[in-house]
């Protein structure tokens, strides 16, 4: 028993000579040593660390604190500007012209009246919908589509218009089915050529209101992109050859096939119809090669 306890104060008094070894080892500059510390060294003295050729290190936070980001204050700034500039491009008769419309990011900074970051972020979001293209080194253009292109937005287009079409015959009220006819009747009797941009506005909501009516917010959702490329080409398309007279020729079947509730033609009728610009465009619209 007496052997034992001698055995367990030699461990004892060679660890204390152990530590004091190294406290004076960590006092004669060894400059990365953890100094050791008893139970009784108070909190402060323990965050205290080596001082290096005089110069005491910046003090290590107590704890870790969340990363905080920065509220974005541009995002209204940014969807301000991505609307302002998708509705001048729509806007614009594209088509007219072969020439490249070139937009500049500083000028349309300074004319909105704020900086280029939002309208950076707006540009960007209107190249992923194909509106504008980014060339490097010259900067971005309006995107003018193809002949294939523009047949293709309208094949798609047809498919849409004629299942809502169909979804009308099937659910939409016998009031809204109306109002679809009441677009048409300031151009009857010879009145039509004499308001000619007012009738490409009611054309172009005409057909925004048989998607609207559908009421499948899908379909809607799906429409809405593709509409705005259309309506670019139905501006264009609507003054050449006899698609005026026909157009409201078509427009005026459709509707008497949806207030018939006549699934079927409504839904053919509307798909013709969307297919006839199609045609158009392939036989007349050279301007887009």
């Amino acid at each position: 028993m007496l052997r034992g306890r001698l055995i367990i104060l030699r461990v004892r008094i060679a660890a204390d000579r152990s530590a004091s070894a190294f406290v004076i080892a960590c006092r004669k500059g060894m400059e990365y040593c953890i100094p050791v510390m008893s139970r009784s060294t108070p909190s402060s003295a323990r965050s205290r660390l080596p001082v290096r050729n005089g110069t005491p290190p910046a003090r290590v936070a107590a704890s870790p604190q969340p990363a905080i980001e920065r509220i974005e204050t541009t995002s209204s700034f940014k969807h301000k500007a991505y609307l302002a500039l998708k509705n001048a491009i729509v806007a614009m008769d594209i088509y007219r012209s072969r020439s490249d419309i070139r937009l500049d990011e500083r000028k349309l900074a300074q004319d909105f009246g704020i900086s280029r970051t939002p309208v950076r972020e707006a540009m960007a979001q209107l190249e992923s919908e194909g509106f504008v293209r980014s060339v490097p080194r010259r900067g971005i253009y309006v995107v003018r589509k193809t002949k294939r292109e523009v047949i293709e937005l309208i094949t798609a287009w047809a498919a849409l218009e004629s299942m809502a079409a169909r979804l009308i015959t099937l659910n939409a009220g016998s009031e809204d089915v109306a109002a679809l006819r009441s677009m048409f009747t300031t151009f009857q009797d010879g009145e039509l050529r004499a308001h000619l941009d007012e009738y490409s506005e009611a054309n172009i909501e005409f057909h925004q209101s048989i998607i609207r009516m559908s009421g499948n917010r899908v379909l809607i959702d799906m429409a809405e992109n593709l509409f705005t490329h259309m309506r670019m080409i139905r501006r264009k398309t609507i003054v050449e050859k006899d698609r005026i007279d026909r157009s409201i020729r078509d427009h005026m079947s459709i509707v008497e096939a949806l207030e018939k509730r006549d699934t079927a033609r409504a839904e053919q009728l509307v798909r013709d119809h969307a297919l006839g610009l199609a045609d158009h465009v392939e036989k007349y619209a050279d301007y887009l090669d």
